[in-house]
């Protein structure tokens, strides 16, 4: 079984995977917005109790590790890397832009896609993959009309939050199409790491801007 976690954006959410059918079993969403550290393990356990199944059932740990929020990828990476230290078993790590490409695809085959979620200042978070999943312009922070010139050069349709600002810095020249979310359905995560490679358990986060929060100077003393 995969347990795979997201908490990169406003979502709280875990679910069970059964890679061997295909599946989810069990899983739990909750629409938080902040304060997931908190919330996390009761979700995780909620989850785990709608699959019938234990920690140790499950064989792969799968978590997003952004773009999105920094505090909220920070715990769910960490809850991840120390669920698959103490469980022995891999963690891998997808990203929230594969994830939105994946879904956009399942509903509209063929073709490229962007994935693009709003990251504040003006600027979007950016990634576009060819038909089959396969990235042409890795995860990048741009502001919407350079978005709006990657999608076009690549002639791709546009999914994610940031999906109708890239639309309309392009004259609506693009198409838009679902998901029009800030991450993927928990069941995506899930899927997408139960068919590539096992990961040494280490995911890492894609920060693609630094934190807000700073240390601040240590003050200093004058000299008697």
């Amino acid at each position: 079984m995969i347990l795979a976690i997201d908490t990169a954006a406003n979502l709280c959410a875990a679910c069970v995977h059964d890679p061997a059918r295909g599946e989810d079993r069990g899983r739990s969403v909750r629409d938080i917005g902040k304060g997931h550290a908190e919330q996390l393990m009761d979700v995780i356990a909620e989850a785990l109790a709608a699959a019938a199944t234990a920690y140790p059932d499950l064989s792969r740990i799968a978590v997003s590790v952004g773009p999105g929020s920094f505090t909220g990828i920070r715990v769910g990476v960490a809850t991840a890397r120390g669920l698959a230290l103490a469980l022995k078993v891999p963690a891998v790590g997808v990203t929230t832009l594969e994830a939105l490409a994946s879904e956009a695809r399942a509903g509209h085959p063929g073709g490229t896609i962007m994935a693009a979620i709003d990251a504040g200042r003006d600027g979007l978070y950016v990634a576009v993959y060819d038909a089959a999943g396969h990235g042409l312009a890795a995860p990048s922070i741009l502001p919407p009309e350079d978005a709006a010139r990657l999608a076009t050069d690549h002639q791709a349709r546009v999914c994610g939050s940031a999906a109708a600002t890239i639309a309309a810095a392009a004259g609506n020249a693009l198409a838009a199409v679902a998901p029009f979310a800030a991450t993927a359905d928990i069941g995506t995560y899930a899927r997408l790491a139960a068919a590539r490679p096992a990961g040494d358990g280490k995911p890492k986060p894609l920060y693609l801007r630094a934190p807000d929060a700073r240390p601040q100077p240590m003050p200093t003393r004058g000299i008697a």
